[in-house]
């Protein structure tokens, strides 16, 4: 079974940063695809970001463009999500997702998801 583990969530008002973490087994992580989705209540779950095998190239909704930077470092098999001037509409569960299966980075078709790290921007 494949875990993703998330960390970094947290409270920050309306403005502020953090930074989230996801660490990955070797299956999940090399050579694949990494991303972030998140989902707030009673919305659909969107994706954030990815970034290819290699880091190469990266992704961002529309959203999240100029405050949002996705990483990645190969020798702690982690992804990283920066994230800078956060908004209330940036709250949310955030999930860590790996391995594209088909499509488009945002089109939810992840192999593997992780269990979330909540994110609460207060204004």
């Amino acid at each position: 079974q494949v875990h993703l583990v998330e960390s970094g969530g947290g409270s920050v008002q309306n403005g502020g940063s953090l930074r989230l973490s996801c660490v990955a087994p070797i299956s999940a992580y090399s050579a694949n695809t990494m991303g972030w989705y998140r989902q707030a209540p009673g919305k659909e779950r969107e994706g954030v970001a990815a970034i290819s095998p290699y880091g190469d190239n990266s992704y961002y909704a529309d959203s999240v463009k100029g405050r949002f930077t996705i990483s990645r470092d190969d020798n702690k098999n982690s992804v990283f999500l920066t994230m800078n001037s956060l908004t209330p509409e940036d709250s949310g569960m955030y999930f860590c997702v790996a391995y594209l299966l088909s499509g488009r980075w945002d089109n939810g078709h992840f192999k593997y998801w992780g269990q979330g790290t909540q994110v609460t921007v207060s204004s």
